[in-house]
């Protein structure tokens, strides 16, 4: 059976959560959250935070999808009929009391985890807030409060495992290089993960007046402006690994998984149609969930293989 068909057996409320986007979804916060602590104390999170974290990560992401989709029945009645909202199989008061308990959890999460988690927290779900009910419908430039959001996720998570006492006055370091270069990888690879999907959409954008770039620009340019993009995250995660010091694990997985990538960005350029945008939106979240099950890996290994450090730079 087909991903495709097993996604549609599932229930319409996890279906709001985009389960072709899970493991990206749930890698990113737990390679933020592995990371920020190896380069704290040197080892791995403790499993009670670092679940929290997890699952408070995944909350606060998959809380914006629902929240976009509420924004976008009408736009999705035509691109995307088969969703749960434009399908009428959930109301459009029920997805947004979901995804109001999903934003809540997310909230108790950081609350618990660390009051600065919780903050980056309010600014994120302010921004993507602005994306769906301004941005898409009034400007091409409507990608940017998305990469910004999701380029906060890691800085939250970050900051549960490794705060830096902004709060309390702290004087110190806020945030580390790497940590800096985490959160500027997921802002731009967003941007470009994110036109993927609106060059899918374009039909129904252009049908409902939102001046999206596909729409504005057209898909070839929107195929250029995403490459560039995608070649700096993929630059930026070989600054990630370098400046945490990882080992050949992360780096053969993020550069295999980058070059593929890449790869399928030219091939977007060559084929400038809506379907190969929407494979590009997937190949996207492949891509960095990839590379961020890479860092997992080469984190644990650092941690604990004696033999896998020697080799190590």
């Amino acid at each position: 059976m087909s991903l495709t068909a097993r996604i549609g057996e599932l229930s319409p409320y996890l279906r709001l959560l985009r389960p072709e986007l899970y493991y990206m979804d749930l890698t990113l916060p737990a390679s933020s959250a592995i990371l920020a602590s190896y380069i704290a104390t040197g080892g791995l999170p403790e499993l009670t935070p670092f679940v929290i974290a997890v699952m408070g990560g995944f909350a606060a992401i998959t809380s914006s999808y629902v929240f976009n989709d509420c924004c976008d029945v009408d736009i999705d009645t035509i691109n995307l009929p088969g969703r749960p909202l434009p399908s009428s199989r959930v109301s459009k008061s029920s997805a947004l009391a979901y995804a109001l308990l999903l934003l809540v959890i997310a909230g108790a999460a950081a609350a618990y985890l660390n009051p600065e988690s919780l903050l980056i927290l309010f600014i994120a779900a302010g921004t993507i807030t602005i994306y769906s009910i301004f941005a898409k419908r009034n400007t091409f430039l409507s990608f940017l409060p998305v990469g910004i959001s999701y380029g906060l996720v890691p800085i939250g998570i970050w900051l549960a495992f490794d705060p830096a006492g902004l709060l309390k006055g702290g004087d110190g370091v806020i945030l580390p290089l790497t940590a800096i270069c985490f959160g500027l990888m997921m802002c731009v690879t967003d941007w470009a993960f994110t036109l993927g999907g609106v060059a899918r959409d374009v039909e129904g954008d252009r049908l409902k007046g939102a001046p999206t770039m596909p729409v504005t620009f057209g898909i070839p340019f929107t195929a250029r402006f995403v490459t560039f993009w995608w070649i700096i995250g993929v630059i930026a995660s070989v600054i990630i690994g370098w400046s945490a010091h990882l080992g050949p694990v992360y780096f053969a997985g993020a550069l295999a998984s980058g070059l593929w990538m890449l790869a399928q960005c030219f091939d977007f350029i060559k084929h400038p149609t809506p379907e190969r945008g929407g494979a590009l939106f997937l190949n996207g979240s492949n891509y960095r969930a990839i590379m961020f099950g890479s860092m997992i890996l080469d984190v644990v290994l650092c941690i604990y293989a004696g033999a896998y450090t020697s080799i190590l730079w």
